[in-house]
């Protein structure tokens, strides 16, 4: 295989986007001088950060998951005792004098479930997948020395550190964390006093995702200044890897969408504690009016879904694109159809900011508005449709590797299919309205967004792992860990389908009181097991993770998948800069698999003469 190309010192001081590579390896490479807090704490490596992103969501996804394993043993073991817990959970399990049986308070099990929400949708698939991934790979596959402004994204960590410190504060507060959705509707978000899981906690919760925001913000806007300015010679927008599309179209839909979802929250904090009413009107409290007219929660719903739609796809495209380039690389195969990867990467982005009020069928919407989002909520699965027969088409007749990884793309993708064909009945408005709020929607878009999203987040941290620690993860563990959250997502999800089918509504406490809901009461044991066995198989991952990075089998070439990105000509061990001469220089598409007799071919090899790069026909 032919050497790095790269530019001789005497002859380019400055590339084509007047980056000065001898600059950039004095103040960026070797000799930059660190210590430990400017090293592991407040640096502006960028691959430091996206392990501080990583390891941070992991911590959230720990948490997340134990909500859930908690609130499902309340619904599917309602008659056991949960006394064993009340160490941890204190007041909220309230213990019989008589009988020493432990119940959990319905006020916590709301609290349970909101919290669930929060932490899993924004910190951990969110900041945890996209800022993850985003950090590590933008740099290093575009062919840059670091992000646009290292001390911005060091911000961007901070922020997002900070939100976390101030949400899981919330959980300790006297009246309890927020326990009015994940989704904050008012008037009960809106009203310290309508319960007792709306007061400070609700505050906290508030504070804390508008730091989110911000470091989404600062994030983004860094990752977007960085794929337009600062690639390297040769690297043309065209002959990007999709997972840097993923994530630039992933920042852009961020800017777009995230500061409408603060307004919405800045005017939440105004009626709460200024007497503002903008979702606010008719409200009566023990018989008494109060004095807030004008307002509409409606318009809190179109806010915070303005958000929420495109959010489900700041979560989705990022691991959209780890699995396109996963299993190009595992398949030993070109990408098929890169450029129709990459506009229907644009459409469903575009699309994804015009359907918001597919949310709101039940809502008293206007039918002939909610045709509209209907239609589009719709034609959504024809760019998706198009991602799914490329990813089959480049799996077929490819040389496939069945490594932890590559099981963890090839789940993304019976995930995302089986996932996304429910949404076809919920973007219906007559379906919808039957099935609004029940388990049918916590079965969708926990298998599309959830699951899904998080099989493309450990498809990457399995793959990318060699370059982030320099060792790779066991590998038997990894197979157990996809076949033991493979079978369990199915037994949890797929049974919630037939739930929302029979009309049982989500967020109940418990189902006693309802004759024609006791009879699932098994079917909520048998998803409850499941549930409880998948936060083990995590628990194994976790083990991997931290044992393989001082114990799992050392890397030793800087290549060793054989793959064509930039990242993997760094060396192992890639010090503050990445690269310690100069930048390399890009000649191809970063999809050339068995081409000409060559199993792979890197993007900095120099074309052969009459060879054309294939992503450029």
């Amino acid at each position: 295989m032919a050497n790095v190309t790269t530019i001789h010192e005497d002859d380019v001081l400055i590339n084509e986007h007047g980056y000065n590579d001898h600059f950039h390896d004095h103040h960026h490479g070797d000799k930059y001088q660190t210590n430990f807090l400017t090293h592991y704490v407040f640096s502006m490596d960028h691959k430091m950060i996206s392990k501080q992103f990583l390891i941070t969501g992991m911590f959230w996804a720990l948490i997340g998951a134990a909500f859930s394993v908690i609130f499902r043993l309340q619904l599917g073991f309602p008659e056991q005792s949960l006394a064993w817990i009340k160490p941890l959970l204190g007041k909220w399990i309230v213990i019989d004098p008589t009988t020493g049986v432990g119940t959990l308070m319905p006020e916590f099990y709301y609290a349970l479930v909101t919290m669930h929400g929060t932490v899993i949708v924004f910190f951990v698939l969110t900041a945890g997948l996209s800022g993850t991934f985003s950090n590590l790979l933008i740099p290093l596959q575009v062919g840059a020395r670091d992000m646009a402004s290292p001390f911005m994204n060091m911000l961007s960590y901070w922020f997002f550190f900070a939100a976390g410190i101030v949400m899981f504060y919330s959980l300790f507060v006297s009246t309890g964390p927020f326990a009015g959705g994940w989704t904050a509707y008012p008037p009960l978000s809106a009203l310290p006093q309508a319960s007792s899981g709306s007061g400070t906690g609700m505050s906290l919760w508030l504070i804390s995702l508008i730091l989110f925001v911000i470091s989404v913000v600062l994030g983004g806007t860094n990752y977007i200044t960085t794929v337009l300015n600062l690639r390297t010679k040769g690297m043309t927008m065209w002959r990007l890897p999709l997972t840097v599309w993923a994530f630039f179209i992933t920042a852009i839909v961020g800017l777009v969408s995230f500061p409408v979802l603060a307004s919405g929250f800045f005017m939440l904090i105004t009626d709460r504690s200024l007497g503002t009413s903008f979702f606010l009107s008719d409200i009566f409290i023990s018989g008494q009016a109060l004095d807030r007219v004008g307002g509409s929660p409606i318009l809190y719903q179109h806010i915070f879904w303005f958000l929420g739609h495109p959010e489900v796809y700041i979560i989705i495209l990022p691991a959209m694109g780890l699995v396109s380039e996963v299993m190009s690389v595992h398949a030993r195969k070109p990408i098929f159809g890169y450029k129709a990867m990459v506009y229907s990467l644009g459409t469903i982005a575009f699309l994804s900011c015009i359907v918001w009020a597919h949310h709101m069928f039940a809502s008293g919407i206007n039918p002939l508005i909610s045709n509209f989002f209907m239609t589009f909520t719709m034609i959504i699965a024809v760019p998706s449709s198009v991602k799914v027969f490329n990813w089959l088409t480049t799996l077929y007749r490819g040389n496939i590797r069945l490594n932890a990884p590559m099981l963890f793309a090839l789940g993304f993708v019976t995930m995302f299919i089986s996932g996304g064909l429910t949404g076809i009945f919920m973007a219906s408005t007559p379906i919808d309205i039957q099935i609004h709020d029940t388990y049918f929607i916590i079965a969708h878009f926990h298998l599309v967004m959830g699951v899904a999203a998080f099989f493309g987040m450990f498809a990457g941290i399995y793959h990318w792992f060699p370059k982030m620690y320099g060792r790779f993860m066991n590998e038997a563990m990894g197979k157990m860990h996809f076949w033991g959250t493979m079978i369990c997502a199915y037994g949890i999800f797929w049974p919630m389908h037939y739930l929302g089918m029979a009309g049982v509504p989500r967020r109940y406490y418990s189902f006693d009181a309802f004759e024609s809901f006791k009879h699932f009461s098994e079917m909520n044991k048998f998803i409850t097991i499941f549930a409880i066995a998948a936060f083990f198989f995590q628990l194994l991952f976790i083990i991997n993770f931290f044992y393989s990075i001082w114990h799992g089998k050392k890397v030793k070439s800087k290549n060793p998948w054989g793959a064509n990105t930039l990242e993997w000509t760094t060396p192992i061990h890639a010090g503050h800069g990445n690269w310690p001469g100069n930048l390399p220089i890009v000649h191809r598409w970063p999809y050339d698999y068995n081409k000409d007799e060559r199993e792979f071919v890197p993007q900095h090899i120099p074309l052969q003469p009459g060879e054309r790069s294939d992503g450029e026909h």
